[in-house]
């Protein structure tokens, strides 16, 4: 991370006195802030965020954005400036600890496919009761088409076969079937 820092400082060390000076250009300033500031501006983040080395660095990026949005307002001399930096950098700090304060804390995305009460059966287990009372209320022949297809997860061809009529036959008693099945069960429900 602060390979660049000791490259670009050292080739401002030469013009220590000449670092702030109105015709410095503002990327060549702000590659030097990073030089000289950087690092301790890293540590004195650790500090602050209990060694996070994540949140530092994060707080460190937002520091130098600020000094990069105040470039051409910051003081001319580095003594004043690191002080600027370890004041916003100190600021920063305390406003993410807030923000992590007032908001919830962040968990992960449980799968509540996992957990066996989530299942509840008695639903279940009424339905098929139900359906069960009303089936034999059926002709034999929608009866046999229901369960090819309903009990036993056949497809429409598999119960034609098994069945020994046309798949298009299976398919209209199946219409015709479920419908005397919701009259059925409408029946037992209002016994």
């Amino acid at each position: 991370m602060f390979e660049l820092a000791s490259k670009v400082g050292t080739a401002f060390a030469d013009d220590d006195a000449d670092w702030a000076s109105d015709g410095m250009r503002p990327q060549v300033r702000m590659q030097w802030l990073y030089a000289w500031n950087a690092e301790p501006l890293h540590r004195f983040l650790l500090r602050l965020t209990w060694g996070d080395r994540q949140l530092a660095e994060d707080l460190l990026q937002e520091t130098m954005l600020q000094a990069w949005r105040h470039i051409d307002r910051l003081p001319n001399s580095p003594e004043s400036t690191r002080r600027w930096l370890f004041i916003v950098a100190r600021r920063i700090a305390i406003d993410a600890a807030r923000a992590r304060q007032a908001r919830p804390a962040e968990i992960g995305v449980t799968d509540l496919a996992w957990f066996a009460g989530a299942i509840d059966v008695t639903e279940d287990v009424v339905t098929a009761q139900t359906v069960r009372a009303a089936l034999p209320k059926l002709s034999a022949a929608h009866r046999a088409v229901l369960i090819e297809l309903y009990f036993f997860g056949r497809s429409t061809d598999e119960a034609a076969a098994r069945l020994g009529i046309p798949e298009g036959t299976v398919k209209s008693r199946a219409h015709y079937a479920l419908q005397a099945l919701r009259a059925a069960i409408g029946r037992t429900d209002g016994e």
